[in-house]
C-alpha cells in the first residue's frame, strides 16, 4: 500500500486484501476482487434483510450493558440473542443464511466472542445455554480456521474494554473539568 494509506484510518485497522501479491485496498473493490476471483466467494455476500435487522443492534445493546450494568440493559441483550437463537431455529441452516459462510457470519461471530468473554468478565453476562441453536452456530464458527485463527485472545478483548473504560472515564473527569471553568 501507499507509504500515506494508513494515516487514513487512525487507530482502526484499514482494510487490505492481499491476493497473489497484489493488495486491494478499498472496501467496495474488496468485496468486487473475493466475489470474482475466489472460489465461493460470492457465498459472502448475500442480501437477507430478516438476517440483517436481527443483529443490527446487537453490539450497541451490548455496549450499553457493559455501561449501565443493568437486568433492563442485560434483557434488551438477551432480546436481541433470543431473536438471533429463533432465526436460527426456523432457518435449520449451518449459518445464518445457509450452509455457507456469509458477510453477516463474519459481523456476527466477532461480536458474539465480545459479548461472551468481556459480558462474563464485567457483568456477569453468559449467554443463556437454552439458546441451544445460538451455541450450535456459536460452536460451527470455533470450528473455522477463518474465525479461529483471526479471533484475539480472550485477554487482548478483556484489556480493549479496559482500555475503553479507561478513556470514558478520562473523558468525563476531563469534561467536569471544562464544565466547572465556565461556571466559574
Amino acid at each position: 500500500p501507499p507509504a500515506d494509506f494508513r494515516s487514513n484510518f487512525e487507530a482502526a485497522q484499514p482494510p487490505i486484501l492481499i491476493d497473489n501479491g497484489i493488495a486491494v485496498l478499498e472496501n467496495e473493490k474488496i468485496e468486487r476482487h473475493i466475489m470474482k476471483a475466489i472460489p465461493g466467494g460470492h457465498n459472502l455476500f448475500v442480501a437477507d434483510v430478516e438476517v440483517a435487522k436481527r443483529i443490527e443492534n446487537l453490539y450497541n445493546k451490548f455496549k450499553v450493558m457493559l455501561v449501565k450494568r443493568d437486568d433492563a440493559s442485560k434483557k434488551a441483550v438477551i432480546t436481541l440473542l433470543q431473536r438471533i437463537n429463533d432465526t436460527l431455529a426456523a432457518k435449520g441452516t449451518r449459518f445464518l443464511t445457509g450452509e455457507t459462510l456469509c458477510c453477516f457470519d463474519c459481523e456476527l461471530m466477532p461480536k458474539l466472542q465480545h459479548i461472551r468473554v468481556a459480558g462474563k468478565f464485567f457483568v456477569d453476562f453468559q449467554i443463556p445455554q437454552e439458546m441451544t441453536h445460538l451455541w450450535t452456530y456459536i460452536r460451527e464458527m470455533y470450528k473455522l480456521d477463518a474465525f479461529s485463527q483471526s479471533c484475539p485472545a480472550d485477554q487482548d478483548i478483556i484489556h480493549m474494554y479496559k482500555m475503553q473504560q479507561q478513556l470514558g472515564s478520562f473523558a468525563k473527569m476531563k469534561s467536569r473539568k471544562k464544565i466547572g471553568k465556565t461556571n466559574t
